[in-house]
């Protein structure tokens, strides 16, 4: 089912759709509307909105040589909706490194982490360090983490200057488990950016992190 916050937040009757595509291999808005006991009409709209959002894609099946009419139109959920679903996500990352150290030693972890951040950056690299200034580099780089779970924003002030904040950072508990991971996750920026990366700590309500450059 939905993770909580997403059942919390989202709209009912969106997840009562998705939630039924979810358990079937696609289904047609008369079958929705019945299933969920939902007038026609508004389970189609909800299904037209979610086809132009990304969340549900369209397809049409031939009918039966029996049955007459045009080919049935059926709605199906699109990868979009994957992170709507609780995943194995720190939890996990955390047994398999400490897993990792009782089986291999000490250095395990910290060497499974090394390896996931270099390949961080031989993916986000030609993608975000093809950047003509480290505004753009930034920018890019910014938008490639968001992607995968990170909640960033480029900001600019004249006193300051340019710099990234940093909201929510999805491996935050592995960095209290292993803060070396930290110093990994520095270098990676500053192969990708081509410059020195500052990382402060702001406590400022739930704090962020704020990256400056040199």
């Amino acid at each position: 089912m939905f993770s909580k916050v997403h059942q919390d937040t989202m709209r009912a009757s969106y997840a009562a759709i998705l939630s039924a595509l979810k358990c079937s291999d696609g289904m047609p808005v008369s079958d929705l509307a019945r299933e969920l006991e939902m007038s026609y009409m508004g389970v189609k709209q909800h299904c037209l909105n979610m086809v132009k959002m990304g969340y549900l894609e369209e397809w049409r099946v031939p009918r039966e040589k029996k049955e007459v009419g045009r080919p049935e139109k059926l709605y199906r959920l699109t990868k979009k909706c994957d992170p709507l679903f609780p995943s194995a996500g720190v939890g996990l990352t955390l047994a398999v490194l400490s897993g990792a150290k009782q089986l291999y030693g000490e250095s395990a972890p910290e060497k499974l982490l090394f390896h996931y951040f270099h390949e961080l950056r031989d993916r986000w690299l030609p993608k975000a360090g093809t950047g003509k200034s480290l505004v753009e580099k930034a920018t890019k780089l910014t938008a490639l983490r968001e992607q995968e779970g990170w909640f960033s924003r480029c900001y600019y002030d004249p006193s300051t200057g340019f710099r990234i904040e940093e909201f929510h950072n999805p491996m935050a508990e592995i960095y209290e488990r292993y803060p070396n991971a930290v110093r990994m996750e520095i270098q990676m920026m500053e192969q990708i950016l081509g410059t020195k990366v500052v990382r402060d700590e702001v406590s400022v309500g739930k704090g962020r992190t704020v990256f400056s450059f040199d």
